[in-house]
C-alpha cells in the first residue's frame, strides 16, 4: 500500500503540474479571443508543449528512475510501476489536451465523463480480480491505470469533437507566449504539489514505506473534503480571466470572496464531523487496520478548513497575471514545510509530519490573507457575510424545490 501510494503521488504530481501549465495557459488565451484561427493556434501550440514535457518525464523515468528509490528509500517495485505506466503517460497527453479544450469553452460535461470513465473502468477491473479471486501485482495496477486513462480519453474525445476543427497550426510566437505565461505556473505547480505531499515523502524516507499507507489513507479522506475547492478552481479560472479583462479587480474581489464563502459552507461542517468521528470515517473507507491514521486525519481536517482560501487565492493570482507572486508563496511554503516537518518528525515521531503540515499551512494561510488583502482588497467580513447569506437561503431553496416538485405532480 505504501508503494502504491508513492506511485500515485509521483504520477499525480506530474499530471497536475503539467496540466496547470498547459491548461491554464490554454484556457486563458482561448478565453480572451474570438478569432477561430487564434484559438486553433493556441490549442496546437499547447499540444506541442504538452507532448514535449511528457517526453522529458518519460526519458527521466527510463534513465534516472532509480534516483527516486534512493531518495525515498522505497522498494524496486516503484521503478517497475513507473516504467510500465509510460503508455498511460502518453494517453495523458491527449486526455489533458481535450480537457483544456472542454474547459476553455466552459463545458464540463466531457471533463466529468472522461474522469468518471477512468475511475469506473479501473474500479471494475479491480472488482473483477476481487470477485474471481485472481491475484495481481503492483505492475498490473500500473498497467490498469494506463488502460483506464486511454479509455477515458476516448470518452472525452467524443464529447470534445464539436470543439475540434482538426487544424494543426502551431507557431513559435505562441509557444513562447504560453511558456512565458506558464513558466511561473509550472514551477509553482511543481512546488505546491510537492509541498502537498511532503509529509508522505518524509515519512517514507525517515520512517518506512509502510507508514506512508497510514498517511495516504488520511490524505485521501482529506481529498474528499477538498473536492469542492478543486472543482471550483476549474470553474472560476476561465471566469476570472474574462472578468479581469472586462471588469477589473472589483469583480475579481467579489468572485473570490463569494467562492471562498460558499466553499467554506460545505467544507467546514464536513471537516468538523470528521474531526469528531475520525475512526468511524476510517473504518468505513479503509477498515479498522488503519485506525492509527485517526490523529493524522484530525490534524489534516484542521488544515482542510483553511485550504479553500489558500487554493482559490493561488488560482485567482494565476488568472490575473500574478503568477510570480504565487510561485514565491508556494516556494516559501515548501521550504518552511520541509523545515517544520523535519523538526516535528525528530521531536514527535510518527505523527510529527502531520503536526508540521498543520503548523505550516496555518502560517501560510495567514500570509495568503494579507497578500490578497493587498492585491484585491480582500475583506474577511465579506466572506462571513456571504456564508451567513448562503446558510439563511437554504430553507428557502428547499421550500422552492419542494413547491416545484409539487407543481409537477399536479394533473
Amino acid at each position: 500500500m505504501g508503494v502504491w501510494a508513492l506511485f500515485l503521488i509521483v504520477t499525480s504530481i506530474f499530471e497536475t503540474t503539467k496540466s496547470g501549465l498547459i491548461k491554464n495557459a490554454h484556457i486563458r488565451f482561448v478565453s480572451i479571443t474570438s478569432n477561430t484561427t487564434e484559438k486553433t493556434a493556441v490549442a496546437s501550440s499547447s499540444l506541442i508543449i504538452n507532448a514535449l514535457i511528457s517526453l522529458v518525464f518519460i526519458l527521466f523515468l527510463l534513465f534516472f528512475s532509480n534516483l527516486l528509490l534512493s531518495v525515498l528509500r522505497t522498494e524496486i517495485e516503484l521503478t517497475q510501476m513507473l516504467l510500465w505506466f509510460i503508455p498511460g503517460l502518453i494517453s495523458m497527453i491527449f486526455f489533458s489536451h481535450l480537457e483544456a479544450i472542454q474547459q476553455s469553452h466552459l463545458d464540463f460535461k466531457g471533463v466529468f465523463a472522461g474522469h468518471f470513465s477512468r475511475q469506473v473502468i479501473f474500479f471494475i477491473i479491480i472488482l473483477f480480480h476481487f470477485i474471481l479471486k485472481i491475484p495481481f501485482s503492483l505492475v498490473h495496477l500500473a498497467l490498469y491505470q494506463g488502460a483506464s486513462i486511454f479509455l477515458g480519453t476516448v470518452v472525452l474525445y467524443f464529447y470534445s469533437k464539436k470543439y475540434i476543427l482538426h487544424v494543426f497550426n502551431p507557431n513559435i510566437k505562441l509557444i513562447k507566449k504560453i511558456l512565458s505565461y506558464g513558466s511561473y505556473i509550472l514551477g509553482s505547480g511543481v512546488i505546491s504539489n510537492i509541498a502537498a505531499n511532503v509529509d508522505q515523502f518524509m515519512i517514507s524516507r525517515y520512517v518506512s514505506t509502510g507508514a506512508v499507507a497510514y498517511y495516504n489513507t488520511a490524505s485521501r479522506i482529506n481529498l474528499l473534503v477538498d473536492i469542492p475547492s478543486y472543482a471550483a478552481s476549474e470553474i472560476i479560472f476561465p471566469k476570472a480571466s474574462v472578468a479581469m479583462a472586462e471588469e477589473g479587480i472589483p469583480k475579481i474581489k467579489y468572485l473570490y470572496e463569494r467562492m471562498v464563502a460558499i466553499l467554506l459552507c460545505f467544507t467546514t461542517p464536513a471537516a468538523l464531523i470528521i474531526i469528531l468521528f475520525p475512526k468511524l470515517v476510517i473504518w468505513v473507507i479503509a477498515g479498522s487496520a488503519y485506525f492509527a491514521a485517526a490523529p493524522i486525519l484530525q490534524l489534516y481536517m484542521c488544515t482542510g478548513i483553511l485550504r479553500p482560501m489558500q487554493n482559490q487565492a493561488a488560482n485567482i493570482l494565476n488568472s490575473i497575471g500574478k503568477q510570480s507572486t504565487c510561485f514565491i508563496m508556494n516556494t516559501l511554503t515548501l521550504l518552511s514545510n520541509l523545515a517544520v516537518n523535519y523538526i516535528c518528525l525528530v521531536n514527535f515521531g510518527f505523527y510529527g509530519a502531520a503536526l508540521g503540515t498543520l503548523i505550516t499551512l496555518t502560517l501560510s494561510s495567514i500570509a495568503w490573507y494579507f497578500i490578497m488583502k493587498k492585491l484585491i482588497g480582500l475583506q474577511l467580513q465579506n466572506i462571513l457575510v456571504y456564508m451567513g447569506q448562503f446558510y439563511r437561503s437554504i430553507p428557502a431553496r428547499l421550500f422552492n424545490s419542494r413547491n416545484k416538485k409539487s407543481a409537477t405532480d399536479l394533473p
